[in-house]
């Protein structure tokens, strides 16, 4: 919601800054996006100026030499150059002089234009940006004299305050709406509603029941106003009425057109205005469409309806669609004399689907589809009848076309002084109570505990209970001046899962490590899926955002990818990225949860933590950074599950991988069954398996480099990893051991094995034959060539040999080793000398 500060300071004015306004505002539930100037960047170079004279130019047959008075001191009149048709001797003018600010940032400064000097600029509407015209000159009233600043006659420098308004506020969704919230939040003085008071009816009174209104269907509208009026004369708006307009983002069309979108811009209800002699058979009826039945809208494109949508219609067909634009075949013209101006209330969710259907959003439907309150229809039509009649020099018709199927009554509620000191932690007195309601347009009678509060129209929406009147009092009394508690011990609900505690471990021990987190949407497309290569199952939506995000992700890899692409294409290639977040895929033979719309599908819902790198580099090196490979995923992964204190081996290749998305505990291991994953390399891949159950836990790898190249990378390094199955297999708290009483024997060793034989298989066979006294075994180097023999390779392992209660003897390490020894033989390994 644009909101021109000057518009707002006419209803409420705090003698605060454009700023300081804003951030009391902001204090009380109102977002402030940004604040913006606009018009003029300074006031002082703008004056009123008098043509004394307008001659044609020498050398130019559109261009006109005049001269004009200022108001300064200097004798001489200042010249300037215009090419507006209309400018002539006699006018007073808006001058911009050199050294002007214009709207757009140009500084005007003299200039000769066909050997002319011209020093300033006489100005259109656009040119200090309070209209779109730029046609002619704006002229001025004689009674201003020559040097008046300009700002004193028209509105040329404002600022506007953009804020977030919330769904649950379309009060605020309008200029006085915002006002009462600055009057609640400052105490400033707030001018009378604008709607309170009315126009004249002149016109005959028959003009009326010339027309007939019919709502046919109840079920969309809920209340539909019309006013006649005749007499009415099409033309430009006043220059005031233009740049409220302007600045609010509305662009000044003629003045029947901006009334009704002043007025919704001041108080929140959106009208229509219909030619009333265009109005075919003078009924109006308000219907659902007709399947398959059209309208050429006022935006000049025919549009097709179902059966679900509401019209405005005429006797021989739609006029306007309901809530949400009008039709051209009664749109209001130059010929225009009789205007029916229309202010009804519309079905929220109606609105909303139509518009969502259509491809079609207006200011209009945006309030319309957050449900307003019928009594807004009748308050709108008293401000656009005195503007018509200030404006158009309009006759209104007496009385009111008001069809109102089941008037809604007012709702009062109880507020207990007593709850809102439970709720708040803190006792408001009644008087300051009464005020802050008071001040927001509530109704306030009673005394003692329980306060009778009647609910303003305008707030019916939002405000439905106890509780929301307690809100209310909070955020203006100030939620910072509250006591901050604690809940008690005894009502205290809920502590974090084993399974939460268990992830924030996890995602903490990446961020230690330098990666950072993203937060990917749950959705993907199939275009993404098949980059992966990847063929599943997948829980398409039915009603998607867009064919980018038409299915669940069965996989956190889609985010990850897209996320390190972005980062590259803004100079950001080295990344190292994690999201922890769920994974879906369908659920197989479980049934959908009683109540799911029909053809529902269950889902199989896991959380999962996934990782990416693309670059990495040493602390302790100062060279390029190292394109990231399996050893940095696996690194990172060890890590991960050394933080569970969950034992794994990580099988590598060639891997057989499981399905994607599978990663299901109990399943049997995925080098006996399971298909690859295609977008991990072939060649350097792993699965991550419970060291003892064989439970699969996750992934790890290097991308495929066509899959890389997809997604704009040079190569990458990526794991996943299911939290939830960690969580299951962690053995809890680790127990306290004596780690320094009894001093270890380390050994290193060499064992030869053949080359199908892995690292995992190697270590698993030593700390079998190792034995508890075995404490830890870890390879540090492979060899490869003619000591080894061919097809060989040799691994070094680094044993530690501990006992807990005592010094090992070189007897008992030996017959260790000798018991390693044959567990390796097993496997066809030996010891090299």
């Amino acid at each position: 919601m644009r909101v021109p500060v000057t518009w707002l300071r006419s209803y409420c004015d705090p003698d605060l800054t454009a700023e300081q306004i804003a951030e009391r505002l902001d204090l009380t539930g109102t977002e402030l996006e940004r604040i913006e100037p606009v018009g003029v960047g300074s006031v002082e170079d703008f004056v009123v100026g008098k043509v004394l004279t307008a001659e044609q130019h020498p050398d130019a047959d559109r261009l006109k030499v005049c001269t004009v008075d200022d108001g300064s001191a200097s004798p001489e009149p200042r010249t300037i150059v215009c090419g507006a048709p209309n400018v002539a001797a006699g006018q007073t003018v808006a001058l911009a002089l050199p050294g002007a600010v214009m709207p757009d940032g140009t500084k005007l400064g003299e200039a000769k234009l066909r050997g002319v000097r011209s020093s300033g600029m006489i100005l259109a509407e656009d040119e200090v940006g309070i209209g779109s015209g730029h046609a002619g000159i704006i002229v001025l009233s004689d009674e201003l004299a020559p040097g008046t600043p300009l700002a004193e006659a028209l509105p040329i420098a404002d600022e506007v305050l953009e804020l977030e308004i919330t769904p649950n506020r379309p009060d605020c969704l309008s200029v006085y709406g915002v006002a009462r919230e600055v009057h609640a939040a400052t105490g400033a003085p707030l001018a009378d509603d604008p709607t309170t008071t009315d126009a004249p009816a002149d016109a005959p009174a028959d003009s009326l029941h010339t027309v007939s209104v019919e709502i046919a269907d109840p079920e969309v509208c809920l209340r539909f106003t019309a006013r006649v009026f005749e007499k009415v004369k099409i033309g430009p708006s006043p220059e005031w009425l233009k740049q409220r307009l302007t600045a609010a983002g509305q662009r000044p069309i003629s003045n029947v057109v901006d009334i009704t979108n002043y007025v919704m811009l001041c108080v929140g209800q959106p009208l229509h205005a219909f030619d009333l002699d265009e109005v075919r058979g003078q009924e109006i009826v308000v219907r659902r469409a007709k399947p398959g039945e059209t309208m050429v809208t006022l935006d000049d494109v025919e549009r097709t309806f179902d059966s679900e949508m509401a019209l405005v219609c005429d006797a021989e067909g739609p006029s306007g669609i309901a809530g949400v634009m009008g039709g051209q075949i009664s749109e209001v013209s130059e010929k225009t004399t009789r205007v029916l101006m229309e202010a009804a209330t519309w079905v929220g969710p109606n609105v909303l689907r139509t518009s969502k259907a259509l491809g079609l959003r207006s200011e209009a439907s945006t309030r319309f589809e957050k449900q307003l309150h019928p009594e807004q229809a009748i308050a709108a039509q008293r401000l656009a009848a005195k503007l018509m009649v200030e404006l158009c020099c309009a006759r209104m018709a007496p009385g009111v076309i008001d069809v109102y199927p089941e008037p809604v009554d007012p709702l009062v509620l109880t507020l207990r002084l007593g709850r809102l000191e439970r709720l708040l932690g803190q006792r408001i007195e009644q008087e300051e109570v009464v005020q802050i309601l008071v001040s927001l347009g509530f109704g306030v009678q009673g005394a003692g505990d329980a306060l009778q509060v009647s609910v303003p129209h305008w707030r019916d929406a939002d405000v439905q209970r106890e509780a929301d009147l307690i809100e209310e009092v909070a955020r203006i009394y100030g939620l910072e001046r509250l006591p901050t508690t604690l809940p008690a011990r005894r009502r205290a609900v809920g502590r974090l899962s084993h399974s939460q505690r268990m992830r924030r471990r996890l995602e903490d021990a990446l961020r230690d490590r330098g990666l950072h987190e993203i937060v990917g949407w749950s959705f993907t497309s199939p275009q993404a899926l098949e980059q992966l290569r990847v063929e599943a199952d997948v829980l398409a939506l039915t009603n998607p955002l867009s064919e980018d995000a038409s299915v669940m992700r069965p996989l956190l890899l889609p985010g990850l990818l897209d996320a390190a692409r972005h980062n590259a294409a803004h100079g950001s290639p080295g990344v190292a990225l994690f999201e922890s977040a769920h994974t879906y895929l369908p659920a197989g033979s479980l049934r959908a949860p009683e109540g799911s719309p029909r053809g529902a599908t269950a889902a199989r819902e896991r959380h999962h933590l996934g990782g990416l790198l693309t670059r990495t580099r040493p602390a302790t090196w100062r060279g390029p950074a190292a394109p990231a490979d399996f050893y940095t995923a696996k690194g990172l992964v060890e890590a991960l599950v050394g933080v569970a204190g969950v034992g794994v081996r990580v099988e590598t290749g060639p891997v057989v991988l499981p399905a994607v998305g599978g990663m299901t505990p109990g399943q049997d291991s995925p080098t006996r069954e399971g298909a690859r994953r295609p977008f991990l390399h072939p060649g350097r891949a792993a699965v991550v398996l419970g060291a003892s159950s064989g439970v699969e836990l996750g992934w790890l790898g290097e991308l495929h480099p066509s899959v890389a190249r997809a997604w704009d990378l040079e190569a990458a390094a990526v794991f996943e990893l299911d939290a939830e199955a960690l969580a299951e297999h962690a053995t809890g708290v680790p127990a306290f051991r004596d780690v320094a009483s009894f001093p270890s024997v380390r050994q290193d060793i060499a064992v030869v094995v053949s080359a199908e034989v892995s690292a995992a298989d190697v270590v698993e066979r030593v700390r079998g034959g190792g034995g508890e006294l075995l404490a830890s075994a870890a390879v540090f180097d492979v060899y490869e060539g003619e000591q080894a023999g061919e097809g060989n390779r040799s691994l070094a392992l680094r044993l530690e040999f501990r006992a807990p209660d005592r010094t090992l003897t070189d007897e008992e390490v030996l017959a260790r080793r000798e018991a390693i020894e044959a567990a390796l033989a097993e496997i066809g390994g030996r010891l090299r000398a």
